[in-house]
C-alpha cells in the first residue's frame, strides 16, 4: 500500500479500501448515463466512444452499437480489451470526478439480449418500444457487455515542487469491493 507519487504514476492504493472513495465510485457510476470507451485496433490506432450506458449489480455495463462501428470492430479484433471512463463533464474546471476501469467487452448472447434492454430502457426514463429483434439476427446493432477487471476512481490533487504544481491522482479500487457495495443497495 503507498501513496500517490510520481514513481507510482500518481496511483493512490492506501485508500482502496475507504468506504467515501467506494461510495464516491457508486456515486459516479450512479449518477452519469454516458461513459468513453476507449478501444484500440490491432494496428495501434485508439478510438474513444461515448455511449448511453446501463450496469447491474455485477458491475456489469451494457450500450448498443452499430457491429461495424469502429469500437465494436475493434473489440471483436483486439480480444475485447477496452478501457472505460465515466465522468460529468459538465462541472468546472478542477472539480471533476472520474471512475475509470479496464477490461474486457463482448457482444451479448441472445438469451440476456432482452433482460439486458430492460436495464437500458429502464436507464433512459422514457418509454422506447424497442424488441429484442433489434439487436439480433440481422440487425447492424448488438448489446455490448464490458466486465471490469480493474478499477480506479479520482483522487486529491497533489501539490508537487517549486513552484506548487498540481498534479492529478487516482487510487486503485477493488472491483469486487465495488460490486459488493452495489449489492448491499439492492
Amino acid at each position: 500500500m503507498e501513496s500517490a507519487a510520481e514513481s507510482n504514476k500518481w496511483v493512490n492504493t492506501i485508500d482502496s479500501k475507504n468506504p467515501e472513495v467506494i461510495a464516491k465510485a457508486q456515486r459516479i457510476i450512479a449518477s452519469n448515463i454516458y461513459c468513453t470507451l476507449s478501444t484500440c485496433s490491432v494496428d495501434g490506432i485508439p478510438w474513444a466512444s461515448p455511449v448511453f450506458f446501463a450496469y447491474d449489480d455485477n458491475l456489469n455495463i451494457y450500450w448498443s452499437s452499430a457491429v461495424t462501428s469502429n469500437h465494436s470492430q475493434n473489440i471483436y479484433q483486439n480480444n475485447g480489451r477496452l478501457a472505460v471512463a465515466i465522468f460529468n463533464s459538465s462541472v468546472s474546471e478542477g472539480t471533476g470526478e472520474g471512475l475509470y476501469f479496464y477490461g474486457t467487452a463482448s457482444e451479448l448472447g441472445s438469451e440476456r439480449t432482452p433482460q439486458v434492454m430492460q436495464l437500458l430502457l429502464h436507464r433512459t426514463g422514457k418509454q422506447l418500444i424497442r424488441t429484442p429483434e433489434d439487436y439480433l439476427n440481422d440487425s447492424p446493432r448488438r448489446i455490448y457487455q464490458f466486465q471490469p477487471q480493474s478499477a480506479w476512481v479520482t483522487g486529491n490533487r497533489l501539490a508537487v515542487g517549486s513552484p506548487n504544481r498540481l498534479v492529478d491522482t487516482k487510487i486503485q479500487i477493488n472491483v469486487a469491493d465495488l460490486q459488493s457495495a452495489f449489492h448491499n443497495l439492492a
